[in-house]
């Protein structure tokens, strides 16, 4: 008992920023929370965070360590309440965020069959490509394509995810296929922009990650324009696979260079570090990771 309580008090530590916050939002005196990190750190042989009197800062052990305890008390927190609300319905409102293409295809369409199972549930899906904050906007599931680096979120893998370079079959024909990175010097590539700055398009060469700058006559900031570009036969594009899969499958777009495929970041849903997570909350994120996980559900839904 002992030791959970002080992994949930580092927990807490860091979510809340500081010692203090920990110890008023659990009632008892800031210098027991300090001996539970003490006492800690002392059965684990490592030092997990850099305490000074303004800020704590993790170590890399703290930061690796973190992220297991948050799993750890997530997966228990989830069990204990599908054990004691197991006969409960979820109810009240939802306030989810996506980006706007993946929300488009892959979130709103699934909302009535949710609603439809949970009549005490409403929701407003709010989509944007931009990074939302999730505790300052009040949040409750924010679907990122990323990889995670918010400490004070918890976020759980919905699916996995890739990108790939495809172009139409008019395009290739034209201008030939790339066979090597070079080559994309040679091609008209589309790219997205972001703040003004375009984006690299990132491969796997030689075991290493690798950012190429590409260039092209057309740069867009929406990833569906891009998409629809490449489907003309404008040029490559670099695309997710739940974007561009059923186009694959249908001959419409061909991937090229996937020897240099780069791992993807995969699809997540986030939300606030909570104690006791809203039941609402848990059953709409259970639901998008059975839908996402049907066989065909990728090839049948990426052109939605």
């Amino acid at each position: 008992m002992d030791h959970f309580r002080q992994i949930s008090t580092f927990v807490e530590v860091v979510a809340r920023g500081s010692l203090s916050a920990a110890a008023r939002a659990e009632g008892i005196a800031p210098a027991m929370i300090g001996r539970r990190l003490d006492a800690l750190e002392s059965r684990l042989g490592v030092k997990l965070l850099q305490r000074t009197t303004r800020k704590l800062a993790l170590t890399d052990e703290g930061a690796a360590f973190l992220e297991d305890c948050q799993r750890i008390l997530a997966e228990l927190d989830e069990a204990e309440s599908a054990v004691s609300e197991r006969s409960a319905r979820a109810s009240g409102h939802l306030l989810v965020s996506a980006p706007a293409g993946f929300g488009r295809q892959h979130v709103a369409p699934l909302l009535p069959s949710f609603l439809a199972e949970h009549r005490e549930v409403s929701v407003n899906l709010n989509l944007s490509d931009r990074l939302v904050d999730v505790v300052g906007e009040g949040v409750d599931v924010a679907i990122r394509i990323a990889s995670l680096e918010d400490s004070n979120l918890v976020g759980v893998k919905l699916a996995d995810n890739h990108r790939v370079v495809v172009a139409a079959p008019v395009y290739l024909k034209r201008h030939g296929t790339p066979q090597t990175l070079e080559d994309l010097a040679r091609h008209n590539c589309l790219a997205i922009s972001s703040a003004g700055s375009q984006r690299g398009w990132t491969f796997r060469e030689h075991g290493k990650a690798v950012t190429l700058k590409v260039g092209g006559n057309m740069v867009c900031n929406d990833g569906t324009v891009l998409h629809a570009w490449a489907l003309e036969g404008r040029g490559l594009a670099w695309r997710s696979m739940w974007e561009v899969g059923a186009d694959i499958e249908a001959g419409r777009l061909l991937p090229v260079l996937e020897q240099y495929a780069a791992p993807g970041n995969d699809i997540h849903a986030v939300f606030a570090q909570r104690r006791h997570l809203p039941l609402r909350i848990r059953v709409f994120v259970d639901f998008l990771r059975r839908a996402y996980s049907q066989p065909d559900y990728w090839r049948n839904k990426s052109a939605i």
